[in-house]
């Protein structure tokens, strides 16, 4: 036995993904954009439909100028994690305009929103007092189509099995069980949830699950928690791009979100109270010990969030609903079915066979149209989508072709 037989074992776990469809290496490279919607994919112009670009800001001209300026003042890279010397004035301001936007006292800025929710979720998790006469008997408390961010972040703590409980996919019914079961038994409780469930387009019922944690608060020692990963939210729902906190009229106790998506960038980030952020920033690994994004990164993300807080983001806001509508009442009138009833720019549409669903994705492809299909175990068997994302750069004309093409298909 050898190396080699470790090597045959990793090779039998991938011919397995292989033969369930479920292969994700063999991306499609984009070489180049014409338009933000427009991508060169094998020498030839593909129109995008799986972008988490949802108001076009990658290719904003205010945007890019502003990465370069960053990146002309400071450099390509941070040199260095953020306490030792890669913490530059952009990424400060980064983080006030940020928590000015959610309406919160600080925010950090991670390397991503991965990296983001694993601190955030271990740290305030494992969060306690080194006095030994403090008790914190923690209780966490999780959506059961959470993000895997999410799954690992609850993971990387290690609480016995007594201190994790999934509770039913948005049913506040369900979690109250959960917190009045938890009465006496726990010191804390916190209580994670995806805000936008990236499947299915869905919202969380954020305003049911405020009133239940406020509820609750008081009946246990160190109260109760309400975290919440709105990184398919911000800057895509939301008459002013708030996300769900918006359309449901609450706020989280901590929020995760991401500049990799509304705001064209990319980097993570979370925003909370000063007790909670200052704690962070003395705890989070994935802060303290990673390098933090590139200055160039942090001044487009901070241009792209002042974007969207102004008239011309409210327009792209307005203009990627109106996108929404119009391509899901186009589908309905076409017979198609969808996954879930979203009135997000994530539209799932139902294909129901995996076989059928990647057919499909090939033919559009072949129709110069790029989607991803999401089929078993990302999703229930049986229950296979193509999840359209729609953006505000899109075009009608883009959509009415997609439309057509799908139909085409179906013919």
């Amino acid at each position: 036995m050898s190396k080699q037989h470790f090597y045959s074992i990793l090779d039998s776990e991938v011919a397995r993904i292989d033969g369930v469809a479920t292969t994700k290496r063999n991306e499609k490279l984009i070489q180049s954009f014409s338009s933000p919607t427009v991508a060169q994919i094998e020498g030839i112009d593909i129109t995008i439909f799986n972008s988490n670009d949802y108001l076009g800001l990658r290719h904003n001209n205010e945007v890019k100028v502003a990465e370069h300026k960053a990146s002309q003042s400071y450099g390509a890279g941070p040199g260095a994690v953020r306490f030792i010397s890669g913490s530059m004035q952009i990424h400060r301001d980064l983080e006030k305009t940020i928590a000015s936007f959610h309406g919160r006292d600080d925010a950090m800025v991670f390397s991503s929103a991965f990296a983001a929710n694993l601190a955030t979720l271990f740290c305030l998790i494992s969060g306690q007092s080194k006095d030994s006469t403090v008790k914190d008997r923690v209780l966490v408390v999780s959506d059961a189509l959470n993000h895997r961010s999410i799954i690992d972040g609850i993971r990387l703590a290690q609480l016995p099995k007594e201190q994790r409980v999934v509770f039913e996919h948005m049913n506040m019914e369900s979690l109250r069980s959960v917190l009045e079961a938890a009465k006496g038994n726990h010191d804390r409780v916190l209580v994670v949830t995806d805000g936008v469930f990236s499947m299915l387009g869905e919202y969380q019922r954020l305003d049911e699950m405020r009133a239940l944690v406020d509820e609750y608060d008081s009946q246990f020692a160190n109260g109760v928690l309400l975290v919440v990963d709105d990184c398919h939210g911000v800057a895509s729902c939301g008459k002013t791009g708030r996300g769900v906190e918006e359309l449901k009229h609450v706020q989280a106790d901590v929020l995760v979100g991401t500049f990799g998506k509304g705001f064209g960038s990319d980097g993570g980030y979370v925003v909370s109270n000063q007790h909670v952020i200052d704690y962070l920033r003395e705890s989070s690994a994935t802060y303290i010990y990673s390098n933090s994004i590139s200055p160039g990164t942090a001044g487009a993300a901070k241009q792209a969030v002042e974007i969207v807080n102004s008239g011309i983001g409210a327009a792209l806001m307005a203009k990627l609903e109106e996108n929404t509508l119009y391509f899901k009442d186009k589908m309905i009138k076409a017979g198609f079915d969808f996954a879930a009833d979203s009135v997000h720019p994530i539209q799932p549409v139902l294909i129901a066979d995996p076989i059928k669903t990647k057919k499909l994705v090939d033919f559009l492809f072949s129709k110069h149209i790029l989607v991803t299909n999401i089929s078993y175990p990302v999703v229930a068997k049986g229950r296979d989508e193509i999840r359209i994302q729609l953006s505000a750069a899109h075009t009608k004309e883009q959509i009415d072709s997609l439309v057509e093409t799908m139909c085409q298909f179906k013919a």
